[in-house]
């Protein structure tokens, strides 16, 4: 199954470091982040999951839970956790999901059907694949999906930009443009006609017909 933005995101049962999860329930009615590693005691996916911890605080101001998950058993993500701490002081506190049988991976379309049913005798570059990020809204649809090679670590501060700026439109009829961050003018989408941006912004600029620029909306 191939998924886009704005399909519903798979639910599944799986165990975590922190029990097992029905994972539509976890995510509850808020925003929810779920990344993949293809294996654990990885060098770059050690970084990450490191950095994504110290991080963890500004998912959680924007109502964002965090979830990883890699192809092995939730046994060794135990043992990973303390390599992480080791080498990026941050301890990993988010949920962690084993899938050593292969199934999110194959239902999140990061592995194919026929990859098999187990991640024993699988190496990184089997799962070269499992490499992706999906933000997840509270209607359960995907918003955003990416995918990185294995020798290109995430930038996770990318991501908090990316779900300013989903949050900030799911709001309000606006668009961002190229490189935003919190606090630029934002774009009026086409949707708003004239009169009704002026009542709604208070004023705009008009750089191409189709191109109107705007203070950002206060929350």
């Amino acid at each position: 199954m191939s998924l886009r933005i704005n399909d519903i995101a798979p639910d599944f049962t799986a165990d975590t470091t922190q029990g097992p999860v029905q994972f539509h329930d976890w995510i509850g009615n808020g925003w929810a982040v779920l990344f993949s590693h293809p294996k654990n005691f990885t060098p770059v996916c050690t970084t990450e999951l490191g950095t994504m911890a110290g991080l963890e605080g500004e998912f959680k101001k924007r109502g964002v839970k965090i979830i990883g998950i890699s192809v092995d058993p939730v046994e060794s993500h135990a043992k990973w956790k303390n390599d992480i701490r080791t080498a990026t002081g941050f301890d990993v506190e988010y949920p962690l999901i084993g899938d050593k049988d292969l199934k999110v991976a194959k239902l999140y379309d990061m592995l194919p059907a026929g990859a098999g049913e187990s991640s024993e005798g699988r190496t990184p570059a089997d799962n070269a694949t499992v490499r992706s990020v999906f933000v997840i809204g509270p209607d359960k649809k995907i918003k955003l999906i990416l995918t990185y090679p294995m020798t290109t670590g995430r930038n996770f501060n990318e991501i908090l930009r990316a779900i300013d700026s989903i949050q900030l439109t799911a709001k309000h009829q606006v668009a961002t443009p190229a490189n935003w961050n919190q606090g630029d003018d934002v774009i009026i989408t086409a949707a708003v006609s004239n009169e009704d941006a002026i009542a709604r912004f208070g004023s705009f600029d008009t750089v191409l017909p189709y191109l109107r620029k705007t203070k950002q909306p206060s929350a």
